[in-house]
C-alpha cells in the first residue's frame, strides 16, 4: 500500500512538473504497465485531485483549474542526492539514481508553479497598485515598477542609471532591490547599493534606466521599522532632534487625525490646543510639514528653528513689503 501511494503521489508530481506528459512516458518513469497508471489515474481523480486529458485516453494528462500540491518533504536519501548533484551530473548518473530524481522532480514541480503563479500575482500587484494612483501625478518611471518587482521576488541585482538630483549627477549603479515604499503619490526602492556599500533610498521617478542581472543576491538582515526609526518621511538622517511644535486649537483635530510615519507624544490642553513632540534624525521634511499650518503652528523647541523661521518671515515680510 505505502509504495502504490508513493506512486500515486509521484504521478501528481510529474503531471504538475511537465503539463501534458502522457500515459507511456509516466509508465516508463514509475515502472509500471500503462493500465496500472490508467488505474492510478481513476484513484488520483477520485482523490478529488482534478487531473484531466483534453483529447482523452492515450493523450497527455494536465490539472484542471489551478491546483497545484506542493511536496513531500525529503527523506534522507533525497537530501544526499540532491547534496550530491554537481558530481551527479558530470557523471551521467541522473538516470540511475531514483532518490536524485524523486527529488528533482518534486523541487521542479513546486519551482515552475511558484514562478507562473509568482509571476501572475507581481503583475496584478503592479496594475493595482498604477489603478491606484491618481491620472494626473502617475509618474512615467512606472515603467520600471515590474522589473523592480520582479527582481524583489527573485533577489536578482539590478544596473540601474540613476539621477541625483541634489548633485545634478547621472551614475551607473548596481543595487539589491528590498522594498518598494509609497510616499505622497511617489515610489521609493529601499535598497542596497554596490557603489556606497550601504542601503539607500532611490526614488523611482529618477530612474533613467533599469535592467535585471543574472546575479542573485543573498538578503542581509534588515529591519525596515528600525531602519527608518525617527524618520519623518523617506529622507533618513543622522541627528537627533527633539521637536515641539503646538497647534492651536484650529488644527489640532487635523492633526489628530493624520496618519504619520513616526510615533509623536500627543499632549491636548483644555482650550483645544495640541502640543506635539517627536524625535527626528531629520529636519527637512517636518519642517516642509509644519509650515503648512501657517500661524496656526508654532515651533517652541528647538530654539533655533524658532529663529530659522523668524528669518524665513522676515525675508517674506520683505518681499511684500510694497
Amino acid at each position: 500500500m505505502s509504495s502504490k501511494i508513493s506512486r500515486l503521489m509521484r504521478i501528481v508530481n510529474l503531471i504538475q512538473n511537465s503539463p501534458g506528459i502522457k500515459a507511456t512516458e509516466l509508465a516508463k518513469i514509475c515502472e509500471v504497465s500503462e493500465r496500472s497508471i490508467y488505474r492510478d489515474l481513476i484513484a488520483i481523480s477520485e482523490a478529488g485531485i482534478p487531473v484531466t486529458s483534453n483529447e482523452g485516453r492515450g493523450n497527455g494528462y494536465t490539472f484542471a483549474s489551478n491546483f497545484a500540491m506542493y511536496p513531500l518533504d525529503w527523506t534522507p536519501e533525497e537530501a544526499m542526492a540532491f547534496s550530491l548533484l554537481p558530481g551527479v551530473v558530470k557523471q551521467n548518473l541522473i538516470q540511475t539514481d531514483p532518490h536524485f530524481q524523486t527529488a528533482y522532480e518534486k523541487i521542479m514541480a513546486t519551482y515552475n508553479k511558484e514562478q507562473r503563479n509568482q509571476q501572475q500575482n507581481i503583475s496584478k500587484l503592479v496594475a493595482l497598485i498604477q489603478s491606484g494612483k491618481p491620472q494626473n501625478k502617475v509618474e512615467t518611471s512606472n515603467k520600471f515598477l515590474l522589473p523592480i518587482a520582479e527582481s524583489m521576488v527573485k533577489n536578482q541585482t539590478l544596473k540601474v542609471k540613476y539621477e541625483t538630483k541634489s548633485r545634478d549627477d547621472i551614475n551607473d549603479r548596481f543595487i539589491d532591490p528590498y522594498y518598494l515604499i509609497p510616499r505622497e503619490s511617489k515610489f521609493y526602492l529601499l535598497a542596497y547599493c554596490h557603489k556606497r556599500e550601504d542601503f539607500r533610498t532611490f526614488r523611482l521617478s529618477r530612474f533613467l534606466k533599469v535592467e535585471a542581472t543574472n546575479r542573485i543576491f543573498t538578503k542581509r538582515q534588515l529591519d525596515l521599522q528600525k531602519y527608518y526609526q525617527n524618520t519623518w518621511s523617506i529622507i533618513k538622517g543622522d541627528k537627533e532632534i527633539h521637536f515641539k511644535v503646538l497647534f492651536n486649537k484650529n488644527v489640532a483635530r487635523y492633526v489628530m487625525e493624520k496618519e504619520l510615519f513616526a510615533t509623536p507624544k500627543l499632549t491636548k490642553y483644555e482650550d483645544g490646543s495640541l502640543l506635539f513632540e517627536i524625535t527626528l534624525n531629520h529636519d527637512e521634511e517636518f519642517l516642509k510639514w509644519v509650515r503648512q499650518y501657517g500661524p496656526d503652528a508654532e515651533i517652541i523647541e528647538p530654539v533655533e528653528y524658532r529663529e530659522i523661521l523668524q528669518e524665513e518671515l522676515r525675508k517674506w515680510a520683505e518681499i511684500y513689503k510694497n
